[in-house]
């Protein structure tokens, strides 16, 4: 099995809010799992027709050729018709160094009955997923903002 990332915590100045000594690093469930569970550091409730961005806390130091793909747990969409916002977040390995420290927010969206989570709670999961470029890429731009820097 490849190990290619690594979890930490933002600094505290950056999470900027209550519930930094409840951040708990993302983790498997059970040794078959893919994806690593976001444990909510507070509580929220997603309303029905609501959405609420959740600040995890957590960045990922991930290897060149990788990325962590997030995603809502399968129950969550299943019972509460809870989504990402952007269907799937993508965390490139270079957001570990972006301006907001690689913070990983999380945007939930659509729920169609009242959804509530606990701190302590998984809300949703990454899986690393190895990536490929062209033949001819020739990119050497480097990352300094967080969301939408790149022009996204």
């Amino acid at each position: 099995m490849n190990r290619i990332a690594q979890f930490f915590k933002v600094s505290e100045s950056q999470f900027g809010r209550d519930g930094y000594e409840n951040i708990i690093l993302p983790r498997r469930a059970t040794a078959g799992s893919a994806g690593y569970d976001f444990i909510a550091p507070y509580d929220f409730t997603l309303g029905v027709g609501e959405e609420i961005i959740i600040d995890t806390g957590i960045r990922a130091r991930i290897d060149d050729g990788w990325v962590l793909v997030i995603l809502p747990r399968s129950g969550s969409g299943f019972k509460y018709g809870v989504r990402l916002a952007n269907t799937a977040g993508v965390i490139d390995s270079d957001y570990f160094n972006a301006d907001n420290e690689g913070h990983i927010k999380i945007k939930l969206v659509g729920a169609t009955k009242p959804f509530s989570v606990k701190a302590g709670d998984a809300f949703a999961q990454g899986i690393f997923l190895p990536y490929g470029i062209t033949i001819d890429d020739d990119c050497v731009e480097e990352r300094h903002g967080g969301f939408g820097s790149t022009g996204g």
